[in-house]
């Protein structure tokens, strides 16, 4: 018969605080240990019982330890200074605010179409499998927002300020 999981977590409690430790130092491994136990909670109930508890912990333990390595490389990094003004790299057509914003008020088809035809470079085969619909439906979504954007927004045009070379 299992013993209860709380004679479990007393027996391997400190073994599994060592090992969060070794690999994670002080600060993290307190929440690896809780994440090891709450993991091992569980999965305990079908855990075989000629299971051998402490390397079945340790494992555990030891993948909580990489999870916490690959969470912190996404965490941002602190710096001494903010730089005053926001960057505009990366975001698309930055420079163009009165655009995005008149492509913000197109209805949502024509919105995503124009998006992912000319931002993103989609086919309209690729737009009708993310929004739904034939590729037909996606060929006129694009139109209707590229005519709405023309008739909305003086000068606008389907390539102005979007990725060039759209797959068709």
């Amino acid at each position: 018969m299992k013993q209860p999981f709380e004679t479990v977590v007393e027996l391997h409690g400190t073994t599994v605080l060592r090992v969060c430790r070794a690999l994670l130092g002080v600060h993290d491994a307190d929440d690896a240990w809780s994440e090891t136990f709450l993991a091992a909670m569980r999965a305990y109930p079908d855990l075989p019982e000629s299971a051998n508890l402490e390397a079945w912990l340790v494992t555990i333990a030891r993948r909580k330890a990489i999870d916490v390595h690959r969470a912190a490389k996404r965490d941002p990094l602190p710096v001494e200074e903010l730089p005053e003004v926001p960057t505009a790299l990366g975001i698309p057509g930055a420079e163009d605010t009165d655009l995005w914003e008149t492509v913000g008020r197109l209805p949502e088809k024509q919105r995503q179409a124009i998006t992912f035809r000319y931002l993103v470079g989609m086919s309209y085969a690729e737009i009708a499998a993310i929004v739904g619909g034939t590729v037909d439906a996606a060929r006129r979504a694009s139109a209707d927002g590229v005519k709405n954007l023309r008739r909305t927004y003086p000068g606008a045009r389907p390539q102005s300020g979007l990725a060039k070379g759209a797959r068709s």
